[in-house]
């Protein structure tokens, strides 16, 4: 990948300046950037770049391997301007938000019953996550119940979230640090770690918050039946 993702170091670098590597049509790869691309579950940031008197709105995406800014239309720049880029930060905080809860609900569900992670989506409005639990409709509402008043109780305690790399092999052999049940981290040499001491560790790539207390409280939206070894629990953050 030919861009620095400036929020695996920093999740809260709202604004910055980079360079133009690559202009196709509207779509556009800097050297450097803090607009998430929609990669694991999260979705992509927007936002919007200036450059020379010109604003224009911007979505990420993963294409080819690559971070690609899509604009509304055509930029004047070329490669090798510098341009400006600004996060919609509310939407953005809310995504790391309801990340880090996410993470905290999954080592909750994954204590108490071994439940792994068979799908999911984190919106800047909600988040659904699938989990390969069984049982009635009405005991899996309980287990979600339980597992999201024990999420808010963590979130309350104000842990701090650390973040760090380490060498692939070593950090798979860390128990649980994958919580997925059908995927496994890229095949990179090290691997970003998200830590939340005393509560979870897991491989990740995304932005998060700096403190538990951040997120705020947990509320179920609704509990699906999606079939077996899918029930689904749709939830945000207040």
């Amino acid at each position: 990948m030919k861009t620095k993702l400036l929020y695996q170091e920093d999740s809260y670098v709202r604004e910055f300046d980079a360079t133009v590597l690559d202009v196709s049509g509207n779509e556009v790869v800097l050297d450097k950037t803090a607009f998430h691309d929609g990669t694991g579950g999260v979705e992509a940031d927007s936002g919007f770049f200036v450059f020379g008197g010109e604003r224009y709105s911007a979505k990420a995406a993963h294409k080819g391997g690559e971070v690609v800014h899509v604009l509304d239309r055509p930029p004047v720049f070329k490669p090798g301007d510098v341009v400006r880029g600004v996060v919609d930060w509310e939407k953005r905080y809310r995504k790391m938000r309801l990340h880090t809860a996410a993470h905290i609900l999954s080592a909750v569900l994954y204590n108490r019953y071994n439940a792994l992670i068979t799908g999911g989506e984190i919106t800047h409005e909600y988040a659904r996550d699938d989990f390969n639990v069984e049982g009635d409709m009405a005991a899996v509402r309980k287990i979600f119940e339980e597992a999201v008043a024990e999420v808010n109780q963590i979130a309350q305690r104000g842990i701090e979230v650390r973040v760090y790399w380490l060498p692939r092999e070593e950090a798979l052999k860390i128990p649980g640090v994958v919580k997925l049940a059908e995927k496994m981290p890229p095949d990179l040499p090290t691997l970003r770690i998200v830590e939340i001491p005393g509560v979870d560790i897991q491989a990740d790539g995304g932005p998060h918050v700096k403190n538990t207390k951040e997120i705020g409280t947990v509320k179920i939206i609704k509990v699906e039946n999606r079939g077996r070894g899918k029930k689904r629990l749709y939830y945000t953050v207040e």
